[in-house]
């Protein structure tokens, strides 16, 4: 048992928002017709299982020593739009061969977008899974639910992990904060909760947290305990952040640990293998290798964020 602890001592996470993974069929509740064989994007079958395969060969890509057979434990993804998307990525795409199972609650946004959660079997027991709903502030729509689980690593010890999407940045920074703020509210809620019937519970919140290290809502969790590992992150490529915006680098993405695991052995980085970007020709550098520009399709495409990966010792 030591020498398999040994082998296994790291668990490997990986952060995905997956820009509009949505299938090609019409949801009659949800406003999704733009991502229909008829819509503003055309999105054709075609089109749907050519950005699924991207978004699986990016997957594996988080892998460390891709050749040697190492894949991500855990997988967090945002901007996907059911259940079925899930069963067709785990099942029916090149990731099909790695046996994942996946964590997806309907969502309750208009668009019919949500998160979902990837996980090995062997790495990761789930014990109970649920959505969050988030009050916003007054004038502010319904935004999309936050994906908590609950599960067991082979130390022994149960981690609980918050998927998160939370509002964009649509209408400036300072008009749209506080539906950002409304996120991290609930999130800090449920926080307390752990924290009144576990004691120094192992906590991670992952997503697309669409601000920035120093912004009001990232420092609201900072101040209940949580520590924010990806602060100053940087990819093995020269990548300055997950999003890049008008020439700027951005890291909108973020992983967020309580003290057990900030404690422990980590590291973190940006996946910017050379095949997810591509020359920015209007600001110089590079940039990610997106699905559409404006609604202009690319067929090599991936997504308009770059995975975060962050992985520790649980030993």
């Amino acid at each position: 048992m030591g020498l398999l602890l040994l082998l296994v001592s790291w668990l490997t996470f990986v952060e995905l928002n997956c820009e509009n993974l949505f299938d090609c069929k019409h949801d009659s509740l949800k406003n999704d017709t733009e991502f229909t064989p008829d819509g503003l994007r055309h999105w054709t079958p075609y089109r749907y299982w050519r950005k699924l395969n991207q978004i699986a060969r990016e997957i594996i890509s988080c892998g460390e020593g891709i050749d040697g057979g190492v894949i991500p434990d855990i997988v967090a993804l945002c901007e996907v739009e059911n259940d079925s998307v899930m069963y067709d990525l785990t099942r029916r795409s090149s990731l099909k061969a790695l046996r994942y199972d996946y964590l997806m609650p309907p969502t309750s946004d208009n668009r019919g977008i949500g998160v979902a959660l990837l996980y090995h079997r062997f790495s990761f027991a789930p014990l109970k899974y649920y959505s969050l709903s988030v009050q916003m502030p007054k004038g502010f729509r319904q935004t999309r639910d936050i994906l908590y689980v609950s599960g067991r690593v082979m130390s022994g010890d149960t981690l609980h992990l918050f998927v998160v999407h939370a509002p964009s940045r649509y209408g400036g920074e300072h008009h749209s904060r506080p539906a950002r703020m409304a996120v991290a509210r609930r999130l800090v809620k449920a926080l307390d909760s752990l924290n009144a019937i576990c004691s120094s519970p192992h906590v991670i919140m992952m997503g697309d947290f669409n601000d920035v290290s120093k912004s009001a809502s990232l420092a609201f969790l900072l101040s209940h305990g949580m520590a924010n590992v990806s602060d100053g992150v940087k990819g093995r490529h020269g990548a300055g952040g997950t999003y890049r915006y008008q020439g700027k680098w951005e890291t909108i993405d973020h992983f967020f640990v309580s003290a057990p695991i900030a404690a422990k052995p980590y590291e973190i980085w940006i996946n910017d293998s050379p095949f997810l970007t591509v020359e920015d020709k209007k600001y110089g550098g590079r940039k990610p290798h997106r699905t559409f520009i404006g609604y202009r399709y690319q067929h090599d495409g991936f997504s308009d964020h770059l995975p975060l990966v962050f992985r520790y010792s649980f030993r």
